[in-house]
């Protein structure tokens, strides 16, 4: 198996060792390279052109929103994950904008990351449950109340729900059983109203739940 080659940029060395370990327990990751600021990211970048980029926003040297577009400038294929602190919306919809492909916050589980990274080396969008609640949120307008009954974990479970999974896939995603994940279903449908798997689906376009990297 050949391990995704990632950079792994923040300015807290502590930090970095933490997420490096985490990262040294999974067969296919490897961190190749680290960086404390946007200039030695981008030169690491430019020498070793990782498979990977997981990167901070706050950072010195400048900011990681320049970080990504430099990168993207010079390589506009470059896969880039944001992993932050910063749970505003603002910083996820200007970091998606620059060019990266996922934005996830350091208080989601161990797991959201790892499969964040995969997800995103595989070119696919992937946003936190927090972030990606909160952007459904402001959409809404006056429809809030409806996911705001639903829990971080509820709301994962709806989009993945939405996306086509199954209990199992969700299962194995979340790190929770299939019974939990058919439990969550069940009481998402009855929080939201929905009968049926198909008025859920439609609620859920009708409340954009899938159009949060629009």
């Amino acid at each position: 198996m050949t391990a995704i080659r990632i950079l792994l940029v923040d300015d807290h060395a502590i930090v970095r060792e933490g997420y490096r370990a985490l990262l040294a327990k999974q067969p296919d990751l490897a961190v190749i390279a680290e960086a404390g600021n946007t200039v030695q990211a981008y030169r690491q970048f430019k020498n070793l052109q990782p498979d990977l980029v997981i990167t901070d926003i706050s950072l010195p040297g400048g900011s990681g929103l320049e970080l990504i577009a430099r990168i993207k400038q010079h390589t506009e294929s470059a896969a880039i994950l944001v992993f932050s602190m910063h749970q505003n919306p603002g910083f996820a919809l200007r970091a998606l904008r620059a060019g990266a492909l996922g934005y996830v916050t350091k208080s989601s589980e161990p797991e959201v990351l790892l499969h964040a990274i995969r997800d995103v080396y595989a070119g696919r969008h992937v946003l936190s449950a927090d972030i990606a609640q909160i952007l459904a949120l402001e959409k809404l307008g006056g429809q809030q109340l409806a996911l705001e009954s639903l829990t971080l974990r509820e709301f994962e479970i709806l989009r993945l729900l939405v996306a086509g999974k199954s209990h199992a896939d969700i299962a194995g995603i979340l790190n929770i059983s299939a019974k939990t994940a058919c439990n969550c279903h069940y009481l998402i449908k009855r929080k939201l109203g929905a009968n049926s798997d198909i008025e859920l689906t439609k609620l859920a376009i009708k409340l954009h739940v899938l159009e949060l990297l629009a």
